[in-house]
């Protein structure tokens, strides 16, 4: 395990890419030192490459992973995909199940250790210090949510203020009463957060709150998102990503618009559909090895994750950017009429204008062809605005249906808007 402080942090956001590629390949070779052949999963998938590999660009010899093979190794626990026995591992968490079903995830000491340090880099963009108070606007489930940015802020010093088991309502007034600065949850939740607030007139845009860290959902780098959440709440939103099975893996940039991945402690890759690289501001696939998780290592995983990597530095960080954050994901792209459409860039239409609701994309087939139509809560019943703002921000007639307001559901953890009927 790499254990380093601030000033190492920021040194290495600042690595040369030749020396960030050296330092990768080193701790991978040590990732497969440590984990072959006790780890049978990957000793049967990786026993014929010979190791230790000599250059980053050799890792497209090894087979990519997808969640499918890891659901497929779930039918032991630990699940096959696990170095030790149980003894060994200390937390256990799940995958939310958007994708299939729930996955336990194990995690040895070492390993959560992991996760804490890792997290440091996301709390460094966030600018958080001893003094700072944060309140966790979330349930703490099996979920891993934010269970690791919980001990990575209070390994920083900071106050910890859970808000679980707490209505909205009671969330707010336990936050105003705290002096909370710091906010963390989803960027829906930050924004019904908002919505309950206006409704039981507390002030939240002139409370302590200084940040609000978001996860677990596209929205922090979704300009329409974010700007709706800092006006709401008068404090800067700093974007997160990661994944239980694979790590805390991404922090926001400086600027709001994009993702850093946390290139010490991940290996990225980006390739297209056929599976070749994809170059520099392609949309693609994020594909990730963690570095540091021994006890449950992760090779050349297909997250499923679109984005558009970039190499160029708009600010002093040199961990390649993904404009946009997360685009999509490629299970729940449709093309309709020629145009390919993501349930992101319909929340970024929705979150354009400012007195609409909650929504719901609606997914249907007519023949061969891929619908979609978009409930959404709008007071001012008038659906031919909407439709104008799609056309004209994405080139596409959409159906839109007005329900009545507060008849959509709310979401604490990850939102599910998608109702796929096709």
């Amino acid at each position: 395990m790499l254990t380093y402080d601030a000033t190492d942090r920021l040194s290495f956001t600042r690595l040369r890419r030749d020396l960030l590629e050296a330092m990768q390949i080193e701790r991978f070779n040590r990732l497969i030192e440590a984990t072959l052949p006790q780890n049978s999963f990957h000793d049967d998938r990786l026993g014929d490459i010979q190791f230790p590999l000599q250059a980053l660009g050799e890792l497209r010899h090894l087979p990519t992973l997808a969640k499918a093979d890891l659901i497929a190794a779930g039918d032991t626990f630990p699940p096959r995909f696990h170095t030790f026995d149980a003894s060994r591992y200390i937390r256990l968490h799940r995958t939310s199940g958007t994708t299939g079903r729930p996955l336990p995830l194990l995690d040895t000491a070492d390993d959560w250790q992991w996760w804490i340090d890792t997290w440091q880099f996301v709390l460094d963009a966030a600018d958080v210090t001893a003094d700072d108070r944060a309140f966790m606007a979330f349930s703490f489930g099996p979920f891993i949510g934010f269970w690791s940015a919980n001990d990575a802020l209070a390994a920083r010093g900071a106050m910890v203020i859970p808000g679980g088991g707490l209505s909205t309502a009671a969330r707010l007034t336990l936050l105003q009463d705290s002096d909370a600065t710091i906010l963390c949850c989803t960027p829906t939740y930050a924004l019904h957060m908002a919505d309950v607030a206006r409704a039981e007139s507390i002030p939240i845009e002139s409370s302590a709150i200084r940040c609000v860290i978001v996860a677990g959902e596209p929205g922090g780098s979704i300009p329409e998102v974010r700007q709706r959440i800092e006006a709401a709440w008068g404090a800067k939103v700093i974007d997160h990503s990661g994944a239980t099975e694979i790590g805390p893996w991404g922090f926001g940039t400086a600027d709001g618009t994009s993702l850093h991945v946390i290139e010490t402690e991940f290996i990225a890759e980006f390739l297209l559909e056929d599976g070749t690289p994809a170059a520099e501001g392609q949309l693609s696939e994020l594909v990730l090895t963690n570095l540091g998780r021994i006890g449950a290592p992760i090779i050349r995983y297909r997250t499923g994750d679109l984005v558009r990597p970039r190499w160029d530095h708009r600010d002093e960080c040199r961990f390649v950017r993904l404009e946009g954050g997360v685009l999509g994901r490629a299970d729940d792209m449709v093309v309709v009429r020629g145009v390919n459409v993501f349930p992101s860039s319909i929340e970024r239409v929705i979150r354009s204008i400012p007195e609409l609701g909650e929504f719901r994309i609606l997914l249907s087939k007519q023949g061969e062809m891929d619908q979609v139509s978009v409930e959404v809560e709008d007071p001012q019943n008038d659906p031919q605005r909407i439709g104008k703002q799609f056309e004209t921000a994405i080139g596409l007639r959409i159906a839109i249906k007005i329900v009545p307001e507060g008849s959509l559901p709310r979401f604490e953890a990850k939102a599910r808007r998608v109702v796929d009927n096709r």
